[in-house]
């Protein structure tokens, strides 16, 4: 995995460093907060030898940072630690002496120092004054031969002393160790979270996933539960916008073979293909196209409820022989744009969706209309959105971002291609647009309407009338379109 990608994780759970470095720092506080104050106490020694026993001076400077180095020791040691609590009653074990007892041995020098840390300041004092006293005269008694000439001496030339503030806790240091540690702790987390989440994030994974081109983005937008279709005041969003771009991308997917029936499906129930597969529909109609949208999806049909129209008969009726089409196609506002619903509920939808009834009657709208846009069931849960995509021109893959895992639309996308479905392209839906972006778009938008309201009260045409103008004159087009097979 490359490093842009770990970023692109880190950005994605940004909350998740967020809330680890807060923990971080709450855990630090506390317990720099509930830690008692330490005190230190210190003794620095000097270890020399007499002039008479060592002639050479580099051979004494060697025999003094050796016997210094065991002296460390001996400062740590049970015996030192015992005599120091019988000589005082400093109210601790010997144990408990050694454990407060610390050595250090400067590189190079014959100076021992010698540190007790203690959360009494006054314990920490006088254990250091007796562990002074009592280590010379130890030293002495260990190193003093029989004739009574000792080959070295040690002399306190710093200390005890002990210090006025406390060397623990340290709560600038503490909180800053502790930030630190959440920071990484916490990016290491986001980076496992991108790495273990099989969701798609981004348009980049969805194209990796099908090998198709990405046709559109549609943004999220809250008000679109409510309000799923591009039209009033909705037209003018930037859901709206990008349904226009993925109209003229799709119309110049294959200028040599352009698609004119597409079915329309996704991976999974729920992804917002049928609502894609209205506001399409919608969309190529405003542009001037001869559209008819067919509701395949005979398991549950959704076309009718977004569209407000009647899905009694549709469909399945007129591929049993019960109606005609031409008798059951309705017309949805005033665009050129026409509906056929689901119809009755067949026990047997995969059958008739695949038997030569459909295939006559998908060339027969073929010839009687621009653009057919199939709504059809999701790939994954039946086999229903494939028999449809079979006879379609080309596919159109819907998924939702958050939602959709990767496997699940790379099988998909292997449904179609294992019967040999053009897929034209995917479409990642309710997809979050990047601040900038939206921004900009309302911002274009303002001023759009701004200089609109101008051009009306100059009592001006503007371009969207003229446009609109346009429109109306395709209603008479519209008229072949009703003329279906009877």
């Amino acid at each position: 995995m490359d490093l842009l990608r770990q970023l692109r994780h880190v950005r994605r759970h940004w909350w998740v460093v967020l809330v680890t470095v807060m923990v971080a720092l709450g855990v630090s506080a506390f317990l720099t907060v509930r830690a008692q104050p330490r005190y230190v106490a210190s003794v620095t020694f000097f270890v020399t030898t007499p002039n008479q026993g060592v002639t050479d001076a580099y051979q004494g400077g060697l025999f003094l940072q050796q016997r210094v180095k065991s002296y460390a020791d001996l400062l740590t040691s049970d015996r030192l630690a015992q005599t120091v609590v019988a000589e005082n009653n400093v109210g601790l074990t010997a144990d408990e002496v050694q454990r407060r007892v610390s050595t250090s041995v400067e590189t190079g020098t014959v100076l021992l120092e010698a540190k007790v840390t203690d959360t009494d300041q006054t314990r920490a004092l006088r254990v250091t004054e007796t562990l002074a006293a009592k280590f010379v005269e130890l030293v002495q008694k260990i190193e003093t031969p029989p004739d009574g000439k000792a080959p070295l001496k040690i002399e306190v030339v710093s200390g005890p002393r002990v210090s006025s503030q406390p060397v623990s806790p340290q709560p600038v240091r503490n909180l800053v160790l502790g930030g630190l540690l959440g920071l990484v702790l916490g990016v290491g987390l986001a980076i496992l979270r991108g790495v273990a989440d099989i969701r798609l994030r981004d348009a980049a994974g969805l194209q990796r996933a099908t090998g198709s081109p990405l046709l559109g983005e549609i943004p999220y937008e809250s008000g679109a539960r409510s309000a799923p279709l591009i039209v009033g005041e909705a037209a003018t969003s930037s859901r709206a916008e990008a349904v226009r771009k993925l109209r003229t991308n799709l119309r110049f997917v294959d200028v040599h073979e352009p698609a004119r029936v597409i079915a329309v499906t996704s991976a999974l129930q729920g992804e917002g293909k049928t609502t894609l597969s209205c506001n399409l529909a919608i969309a190529l109609a405003e542009a001037g196209w001869r559209v008819l949208l067919v509701d395949a999806d005979l398991r549950r049909p959704k076309v009718d409820d977004y569209l407000g129209i009647d899905a009694g008969v549709g469909l399945t009726d007129v591929l049993v022989g019960d109606v005609q089409v031409g008798d059951v196609v309705q017309r949805w506002g005033d665009k050129s744009l026409l509906v056929l619903p689901s119809g009755s509920a067949p026990p047997n939808p995969s059958e008739l969706l695949g038997s030569k009834a459909m295939a006559d009657l998908l060339l027969a709208l073929r010839e009687s209309a621009d653009i057919v846009i199939i709504d059809t069931a999701p790939l994954l849960a039946v086999t229903d959105g494939v028999v449809v995509a079979v006879q379609a021109d080309g596919a159109l893959l819907v998924s939702q971002q958050g939602r959709t895992s990767r496997a699940q639309v790379a099988a998909a996308a292997r449904a179609l291609h294992a019967v040999s479905v053009r897929l034209l392209g995917c479409v990642l839906n309710m997809a979050k647009m990047p601040k900038a972006e939206a921004y900009q778009y309302e911002a274009y938008r303002v001023v759009a309407a701004a200089e609109s309201s101008a051009a009306h009260s100059d009592g001006t045409a503007t371009p969207r009338h003229a446009a609109g103008g346009q429109l109306n004159g395709v209603s008479d087009r519209t008229q072949e379109l009703t003329r279906l097979p009877r």
